[in-house]
């Protein structure tokens, strides 16, 4: 469920399914009954496991400091269903969302789209008739069956890929990166990061078919320590970038901003214009995302990692940035996640947890989460924000297992 979509449903009278439905036809139906606004705007489409949200939000700042007017659309949300539709980093309004669902009236398309098929709809309109430069435009789940990838992208951009979303998605590897590389398109150029050999075959293999230029981490750039900031290097272009400094933490982001730098400078050459060095420092500098170690409250971290191979980056991060500190974890999450694994692997770096519900229909109840768990200090905790308004002393507190648990006790603390 999207906080808020139901409110313009109803108010307009517009039906949609809640159900996940792989697919395009639906929403190419639909687009051509609002004139195609897609193939209107530049793109840069953003498909993988982990890291597109951080990576995102790296080209997001790159493009606003060289002045360019920036479209966003993420999910799940932050706090509601607003702020998955930005233009410069301001959320959509509630006048400009009305006059949108007015439209999606008027082409008839009640009871013809799921609610992330009329989102991403929405999403097209408004960036169209806002007339934006450039769209961030982030993958809801795979990628060649999304209803995000029925756009001709400047450039793609696949940060990782692991196993997620089975029952859809397929069971190995090989299968989920052939969804992901679904967003690749016809000699248009392919950012990816450190992938899995098995994944990053499947990928080469469908850039070659595309005739799509592929450009690796770790081979046409990479970055590296340079003193107390990191250096960008790109040896297809030939330049590097020194001193960089970042506020985001962990190595993956890193990662994450390099994979940003050279998708930008694709979008630099297809919209002509000059790539400047001292904005990229800025914009790197700048850039900080929710719930991606995002310091709440004092002591207090939210920590969006979702699945395995997340859950094993944000121990690293603890490990080198917390080394010495003690560490509990507020943890809820969906029930189609390897839950048992990432306790194992949390279980590392503390032996305590509170457990929370979700509201959400996917959700794990708490409890099960509880008889799941080895920790020697668990709790179930029924009121969360309550809980963590307390003061925080001695000890780091991580919120995480699900941006939806994130976006509940955000809206809950803003209210």
């Amino acid at each position: 469920m999207i906080p808020r979509l139901e409110e313009y449903k109803m108010r307009w009278h517009v039906e949609s399914e809640r159900a996940i439905k792989p697919g395009l036809a639906a929403i190419l139906e639909a687009l051509e009954a609002l004139g195609n606004p897609q193939n209107t705007l530049k793109v840069v489409h953003f498909a993988g496991t982990n890291g597109k949200g951080s990576t995102l939000t790296f080209v997001e700042h790159l493009a606003r400091q060289h002045d360019l007017t920036v479209g966003k659309f993420m999910s799940p949300c932050i706090v509601d269903v607003h702020d998955q539709i930005q233009i410069n980093g301001r959320p959509i309004k509630p006048k400009e969302m009305d006059a949108i669902f007015q439209q999606l009236v008027a082409a008839g398309l009640s009871g013809k789209l799921t609610d992330f098929e009329l989102l991403t709809t929405a999403a097209f309109i408004h960036f169209k008739e806002q007339q934006v430069d450039l769209v961030c435009l982030e993958v809801g789940m795979g990628g060649r069956e999304d209803s995000t990838n029925v756009v001709i992208p400047i450039v793609s951009v696949i940060p990782s890929i692991a196993l997620e979303h089975t029952n859809f998605l397929g069971n190995t590897l090989t299968l989920i990166a052939h969804h992901k590389g679904g967003i690749i398109k016809d000699s248009k150029p392919t950012v990816i990061g450190h992938l899995p050999e098995e994944a990053r075959e499947v990928i080469q293999q469908i850039a070659k078919e595309k005739n799509a230029p592929l450009y690796e981490m770790g081979k046409q750039f990479d970055i590296k320590q340079h003193g107390n900031g990191e250096e960008y290097i790109n040896s297809h272009r030939q330049l590097t970038i020194s001193g960089l400094q970042r506020q985001m933490l962990g190595i993956h982001q890193g990662h994450n901003m390099a994979l940003a730098i050279t998708a930008f400078f694709e979008v630099a050459d297809a919209l002509k214009i000059e790539v400047i060095e001292e904005k990229v420092h800025v914009a790197i500098r700048e850039a900080q995302l929710a719930g991606r170690f995002e310091e709440v409250l004092p002591n207090i971290y939210f920590e969006g990692a979702h699945n395995p191979a997340s859950i094993r980056t944000l121990v690293h991060t603890v490990k080198k940035h917390f080394p010495s500190k003690n560490i509990e974890f507020v943890m809820g999450i969906l029930a189609d996640k390897d839950v048992e694994e990432i306790l194992t692997i949390l279980e590392e770096v503390s032996d305590t947890f509170y457990f929370v519900n979700i509201a959400n229909d996917r959700a794990m109840e708490a409890t099960k989460i509880y008889q799941l768990s080895h920790a020697g200090n668990k709790i179930i905790i029924d009121d969360v924000v309550a809980f963590l308004q307390q003061p925080v002393e001695n000890c780091i507190r991580i919120v995480t297992g699900s941006l939806y648990l994130l976006s509940e006790i955000r809206r809950k603390l803003n209210a």
